[in-house]
């Protein structure tokens, strides 16, 4: 694609020369997880989500009040993407990928 529009816009083509190898990273993911990291739409959910329990809410007594919603909203979502394992990757199938032997899945998780 640089290539084709290198002789147009040269500036264009050399900032994607730039950023090849970072566009490209994903394809270093196995090809049934390549799908799955192609959008931010779970991440932009959850933020939305987040936004409007705290809208709700208004005003905190203290930081620890915001820690807590916050923190329960990211576990009843990390429960909903457990659950959902053909939308979702899981430990099972990152784990391979992982090449640094001291991080490994927990004893439940395996």
């Amino acid at each position: 694609m640089a290539d084709q529009i290198r002789p147009k816009a040269p500036k264009l083509a050399a900032l994607m020369d730039e950023a090849e190898h970072d566009v490209m990273a994903y394809m270093s993911f196995p090809k049934e997880h390549r799908a799955k990291l192609h959008s931010t739409n779970p991440i932009e959910r959850l933020n939305g989500e987040i936004k409007r329990r705290t809208d709700v809410v208004g005003i905190f007594a203290n930081d620890d009040a915001i820690v807590r919603l916050v923190g329960a909203l990211l576990l009843e979502q990390n429960d909903e993407w457990a659950v959902q394992r053909a939308r979702y990757m899981t430990l099972e199938t990152i784990a391979p990928m992982g090449d640094d032997p001291a991080i490994s899945l927990p004893a439940a998780a395996s």
